[in-house]
């Protein structure tokens, strides 16, 4: 009898989400790590907060404390060759100062910064001062950063409704620390345009709505598979079109599962025509 050995196989490359927990499922790290599966790429977490929500809202939150979400990341860089690695929700200015230090440290070779602030549910989700945090201490630390526009309107501090204003704000964040910023448009009304602001060029990524409604989890979803993109070496313009295209496709054929919004649908593979 012959035996194959494992070794053989080239192992995939390595994702990193930090990011809180969703026990429904449909965002947080448990998106993103089927976000990572569906790109092939081998997906790692670190826990940041534990939620109670579903797809109808969030009922309550605990936070780690910063010097457990250090441990857990020190686990993972100690035994794993991270390739890319994606922030989500981060709920104190503690957690972020913490990460933020460590990152200077043991920098990610990519690094994806999701600044989720407010759920699909408009619940909030953290404290009132860590959009500031954010700003001075892991923006500059970021590949790139991926607000919505109600994200991108607290971040810059005026309304981002319309294309122009995405541009605007994508430009203040590049002045304000951030190497690239891609200001997602699906609260858009008539569109979900996306403009990434990278490296001084400028990425137009114009997509049609997807008429199901509100939707779960889809930025952090989005986020994450840019992340897989890095982690597999793609440019970062080549990673956010790929991963502007998976989302499209995946809010196309989102499942009716629960109550509130849908979650995207993480079958979907990114090649699928």
């Amino acid at each position: 009898m012959t035996e194959t050995s494992g070794s053989l196989v080239a192992p995939p490359p390595v994702a990193l989400t930090i990011a809180g927990s969703d026990p429904s499922g449909g965002a947080g790290l448990q998106a993103d790590l089927k976000t990572f599966h569906s790109f092939d790429v081998y997906g790692a977490t670190v826990v940041t907060t534990l939620t109670v929500q579903n797809t109808a809202g969030v009922f309550a939150r605990e936070d780690v404390a910063p010097a457990f979400l250090l441990a857990q990341l020190t686990a993972v860089q100690d035994d794993l060759a991270v390739a890319a690695g994606k922030t989500g929700l981060l709920a104190t200015v503690a957690q972020i100062e913490a990460l933020a230090a460590h990152l200077h440290a043991r920098p990610l070779p990519a690094l994806v910064v999701d600044p989720v602030l407010v759920a699909t549910s408009g619940d909030t989700l953290t404290d009132a001062d860590t959009v500031d945090a954010l700003r001075r201490h892991l923006f500059p630390l970021a590949t790139v950063v991926t607000p919505n526009l109600p994200e991108a309107e607290r971040l810059v501090g005026r309304p981002v409704r319309s294309i122009p204003e995405m541009r605007d704000a994508a430009r203040i964040l590049v002045d304000l620390g951030a190497p690239a910023v891609l200001v997602k448009g699906g609260h858009l009304r008539n569109s979900a345009h996306d403009v990434l602001f990278a490296a001084g060029q400028w990425t137009e990524l114009p997509a049609p709505r997807i008429a199901i409604g509100p939707a779960h989890g889809t930025g952090c979803s989005l986020s994450a598979a840019i992340t897989a993109g890095l982690a597999a070496g793609q440019a970062l313009p080549d990673a956010v079109a790929r991963a502007k295209r998976w989302i499209s496709r995946a809010l196309a054929t989102a499942p009716a599962i629960g109550h509130g919004p849908r979650p995207v649908d993480h079958r979907v593979r990114p090649d699928d025509p």
